[in-house]
């Protein structure tokens, strides 16, 4: 699958599972994303987040949402 914004897809991702409160959200790996993601967490937007490898070579990263008296830290994607 060609993807032509990969930060677009991630924050869509976030963003999408953010409306469902959801406390995780996977998105494909990256080194632009990771620097992105480097950046909400020191930032304080998100919690956390952790590399997965598959055994075909793929990985993935997985986001670890925050939120703050029930509502989603990041309170606008633009």
């Amino acid at each position: 699958m060609s993807m032509n914004d990969p930060l677009g897809d991630m924050l869509t991702r976030i963003r999408n599972a953010q409306m469902r409160a959801k406390p995780k959200v996977s998105t494909p790996g990256s080194r632009l994303r990771l620097s992105v993601l480097d950046v909400l967490k020191n930032e304080g937007f998100i919690r956390g987040y952790a590399k997965v490898d598959h055994a075909d070579g793929r990985s993935e990263l997985e986001i670890e949402l925050k939120y703050f008296d029930g509502q989603p830290v990041i309170a606008e994607i633009a």
